[in-house]
């Protein structure tokens, strides 16, 4: 009797990551292996791994290094460190040097290439290392296993052009390049076959799809467009936004399909112009205000959630001040703030007046709690509305649907009886508030 392979898939960082990870399972789904959520069954651990601040990054070589004993006592288990971390200059030496016990370790640009590597590995049992120091072309041969429930990511676009000067990702992810318009189509197309009810979009930027095609009818609007006019019942999701390349075009293709979730993530990092230039973002905080503006004139209901980055070198108390003030006057429905954290090879570890860590802490703090405050006052402006929000699960513990809206807010909807379609959208409407959750009652 063949004994039954297990795999288990280690994702820190990003939704790129997330679904890079499902096309690595598609290929040990090939090998025959099913997946576990125990590292002693596993035959095979996969670290897809993350760079954008160094406390994923150590956290990665923590993990790593746990697996040392482990694999001393099953020499079989075969260990592969990929992704962004690998990726980036000289870490693949780092981890090799650190952890010998690693077999495969490759990068970003050759993910595609997996399989083969693996097949090597299984054949010749011999340590594999190859970091492609370029990307290539586009790669449109893969079979993703999905994990991620009712939702499916769509590549539209690989790497990054903007250079912010905080950020390792162009040095990690390559320049941009954008898929064929009718690939992405076509997948769209497969997706909602098999009954996907949210299909995001997913790009480092993704309003800037179609710039390095020499073809002016090739544009994120445009993609929209075609999309939300597919037949199925399924809504339309994005990210992420770059303000310097949202256009009037994009915000008026959200505003008028029905099939797009009226959502957008839009990152303004700081509310400070001398900030804003020192990270290189190429906007000014009066040009994002005017983007606000402008969404919330033809989406008056959009969710607006941004990231926010705290502590950038050279950040004073006036900065600072300027981004909490910013955060008050668009009051954003979700705010994600990180403290700034040195990135090897980027231009901002090189500058001068770095800010300390307890200041950082102090002031991400005072962001959070901005946030959480604003956040508590708009759910309870739900009160009374009526959401159509897809049913995620049934919870026998609680006697309750966890249902969700398009923009991933929670509505718990008690109910004695478990007879509900799960992934099927209906409409709650928002009865009460309860620490911050709301409770609703199916209409239909």
């Amino acid at each position: 009797m063949i004994k039954q392979k297990y795999y288990l898939i280690k994702t820190y960082g990003c939704q790129m990551n997330v679904h890079e990870s499902e096309k690595l399972a598609g290929v040990l789904n090939l090998f025959g292996y099913i997946e576990t959520s125990e590292q002693l069954s596993a035959d095979i651990v996969v670290f897809n791994t993350c760079c954008i601040r160094d406390g994923a990054e150590q956290k990665l070589y923590a993990h790593i290094g746990a697996l040392k004993s482990l694999k001393k006592n099953n020499p079989n288990l075969i260990i592969c460190v990929c992704g962004c971390a690998s990726q980036a200059e000289g870490r693949a030496e780092i981890i090799k040097k650190k952890f010998p016990f690693v077999d495969i370790i490759i990068g970003t640009h050759n993910l595609h290439v997996f399989q083969e590597y693996l097949e090597s590995f299984i054949e010749n049992k011999k340590y594999i290392c190859d970091v492609w120091e370029n990307e290539r072309e586009i790669n449109e041969n893969y079979n993703a296993l999905r994990t991620s429930g009712a939702n499916a990511w769509v590549n539209i676009s690989y790497g990054c052009n903007n250079f912010c000067s905080y950020c390792i990702v162009p040095f990690v992810r390559g320049k941009e390049r954008s898929r064929k318009m009718e690939d992405i189509i076509n997948e769209v197309k497969n997706l909602i076959k098999e009954g996907y009810k949210y299909i995001t979009l997913l790009g480092q930027n993704v309003n800037s799809y179609g710039n390095d095609i020499d073809d002016k009818n090739i544009t994120f609007a445009k993609l929209l467009e075609k999309c939300a006019k597919l037949d199925g019942n399924f809504k339309l999701k994005f990210m992420t936004s770059h303000p310097k390349d949202l256009t009037e075009d994009v915000i008026k293709t959200i505003a008028t399909n029905d099939k797009i979730c009226k959502v957008i993530h839009l990152p303004v990092q700081s509310g400070s112009n001398k900030i804003l230039k020192l990270m290189n973002r190429k906007y000014t905080k009066e040009h994002y205000l005017s983007l606000i503006k402008n969404i919330r004139n033809h989406i008056p209901d959009c969710y607006i959630s941004t990231d926010i980055i705290v502590g950038f070198p050279c950040e004073n108390e006036e900065d600072f001040m300027e981004t909490y003030n910013l955060i008050k006057e668009v009051q954003y429905d979700g705010v994600f703030a990180f403290m700034y954290s040195k990135r090897s090879g980027t231009v901002a570890d090189k500058m001068e007046e770095q800010v300390s860590n307890e200041i950082k802490r102090k002031r991400v703090n005072e962001l959070l709690k901005l946030s959480k405050s604003i956040t508590k006052q708009k759910n309870s402006e739900l009160i009374g509305k009526v959401i159509n929000a897809l049913v995620d699960s049934y919870d026998k513990e609680k006697k309750g649907y966890n249902t969700f809206t398009d923009s991933g807010k929670s509505i718990f909807v008690p109910s004695d009886k478990n007879i509900i379609s799960i992934h099927s959208f209906h409409k709650v409407e928002v009865k009460r508030m309860i620490n911050n959750k709301l409770i609703g009652e199916f209409l239909n």
